[in-house]
């Protein structure tokens, strides 16, 4: 399960910030069965009608209830006992005996269906529903309380919707979730400490209104993407995030509010192969730390108030990919950096302070001096990093102040 999410390109969580996607059934989630586009039921198998007065046929007679625009007439096939014939409705083999049917809707993909409605209590009513994928369509209102009784629900899509309102706890409670994406709606207030406490692989939260900071607890995550791009979040990165040798790949926070100092934890999460922390006001110098991020592919800090030189450690970094440091402050950057362009990586350096360089502020703007806040952020001393070693279990190699803010 795990590891089909890990495998993905570092180019998909980019295309997952900017485009919305539509497409037809084809999740994560392993047992339920492959089917195209089409009508529900399984390849080879001719599923019995389940009986009218069952759970599955008033969930779905329910919510189609509560659906008010089908423009393409998805829905006009959603008549009658046998549920596994409707379109985009999709059945399996249970996960354990039943005596009333030998088959179970497991999935529900109506991505890019352009519905227009909301969502229903009796939803919960599927209770061997493994994948719900509602991408790009107009559902508003509430998540619903009762979903946290989808025991086997392993992947939610409702992005590109109408959904507004706080963070619909409900999803927290969901116990076998793996896969979350909020992404491309209105949801707003704070982010809840408890969401990273769950085992997700996949936590998409981007182009939403969230507020308010990080939470702390974002380092313990065990998701391998996290995206919180395009929002309105504020406060400082986490200082303790990255200490415990996390598994994440792709870290996206672009475009939000954060301020403060990169912390050198960032550079001890050595799986990671995208970081985006551009067009935030983060200041300071950027940790040599990263350089310990041997498998990263994109690396962007542009558009925010970092200064210093470029840390030559870090372009020497062999799979970056891209990378991007363009209108900071920066004042110097070394040979290897300016070299990088020979390695074929995409490399920009514009609207610095950087002198012979093309491309670089008015002089006014950079006499001015550092950006506020700037001499606030923790430089470890030395000319190297710590050893890139520790950062699986950061143990005995730590710093004093570091060690005493492990749990």
């Amino acid at each position: 399960m795990h590891s089909s999410l890990h495998s993905f390109p570092f180019f998909f969580l980019l295309l997952s910030v900017s485009l919305p996607k539509a497409s037809s059934f084809m999740g994560i989630s392993a047992g339920v069965g492959i089917w195209i586009n089409g009508r529900g039921g399984r390849a080879g198998f001719a599923a019995p009608v389940p009986n009218a007065e069952g759970d599955e046929y008033r969930a779905l007679q329910a919510w189609k209830a509560a659906i008010f625009d089908d423009p393409n007439g998805i829905l006009s096939s959603w008549v009658g006992a046998d549920v596994c014939s409707y379109e985009r409705v999709y059945c399996s083999d249970p996960p354990e005996p039943i005596s009333s049917a030998s088959s179970v809707v497991a999935v529900v993909d109506l991505n890019g269906a352009n519905l227009q409605g909301t969502l229903v209590d009796e939803l919960s009513l599927l209770a061997h529903l493994s994948v719900l994928h509602l991408n790009s369509n107009r559902f508003s209102g509430p998540v619903p309380d009762p979903f946290r009784d989808l025991h086997y629900l392993s992947e939610l899509d409702l992005s590109n919707n109408l959904f507004s309102g706080p963070f619909p706890t409900s999803t927290l409670l969901i116990p076998n979730l793996v896969y979350l994406d909020l992404r491309f709606n209105s949801f707003s207030g704070r982010i809840p400490d408890e969401l990273f406490e769950k085992e997700l692989d996949a936590i998409f939260l981007n182009d939403n209104k969230f507020e308010g900071e990080i939470p702390m607890g974002i380092w313990a995550s065990a998701a391998s993407a996290i995206t919180l791009a395009n929002n309105q979040l504020t406060g400082s990165i986490p200082a303790n995030f990255g200490y415990m040798g996390s598994g994440v790949k792709e870290i996206l926070f672009l475009n939000n509010k954060l301020t403060g100092c990169i912390p050198e934890g960032l550079g001890y999460l050595t799986g990671m192969q995208v970081l985006d922390l551009s067009f935030n006001s983060l200041t300071g110098r950027l940790p040599e730390s990263l350089s310990c991020l041997a498998g990263i592919q994109i690396l962007n800090v542009g558009h925010n108030k970092l200064t210093g030189e470029l840390p030559e450690l870090v372009c020497e970094l062999r799979s970056l990919v891209n990378l991007t440091v363009a209108y900071n402050f920066f004042s110097g950057v070394s040979d290897d950096c300016t070299r990088l362009g020979f390695r074929n990586v995409g490399f920009n350096l514009s609207g610095n302070c950087i002198p012979g360089m093309g491309m670089q502020r008015p002089a006014p703007e950079c006499e001015g001096g550092a950006p506020a806040g700037s001499l606030n952020c923790l430089k470890i001393p030395g000319t190297r990093p710590m050893a890139c070693t520790a950062a699986g279990g950061m143990t005995a190699t730590l710093p004093g102040f570091f060690r005493a803010s492990v749990p």
